[in-house]
């Protein structure tokens, strides 16, 4: 079962004007310390939030994204209440796996 927001992205045009104005807004730390200067955000309560520069500088968006204990059960769900998975799971890192979905609407939404 999908049980709580894990994670949330957010990309632009200009990265760094980005990161300083949620630096400034939320009184976040960011470690751009990460390929192409992508800062993370990481909560004692587990969240995590990335900001940074849009791939090959298109058209900025915000990802959140949720924890599923069963990620591809919630894509099979996904799909059958008319959402399309948009990135089947990928592992990107040793204990991350992610996967996008649209839903109805086309609101792109992440698992974790």
């Amino acid at each position: 079962m999908a049980t709580h927001v894990i994670h949330v992205e957010v990309v632009g045009r200009d990265g760094p004007k980005l990161q300083k104005f949620y630096a400034d807004a939320f009184g976040w730390g960011l470690d751009t310390n990460n390929p192409d200067g992508y800062g993370m955000h990481r909560e004692e309560s587990g969240l995590t939030a990335g900001i940074g520069k849009s791939p090959m500088g298109g058209d900025g968006h915000v990802t959140f994204y949720v924890h599923a204990d069963d990620p591809a059960g919630t894509l099979k769900r996904v799909e059958q209440l008319g959402g399309k998975v948009i990135m089947p799971l990928t592992q990107v890192a040793p204990e991350t796996t992610i996967a996008l979905f649209a839903d109805p609407e086309g609101h792109i939404v992440g698992l974790m």
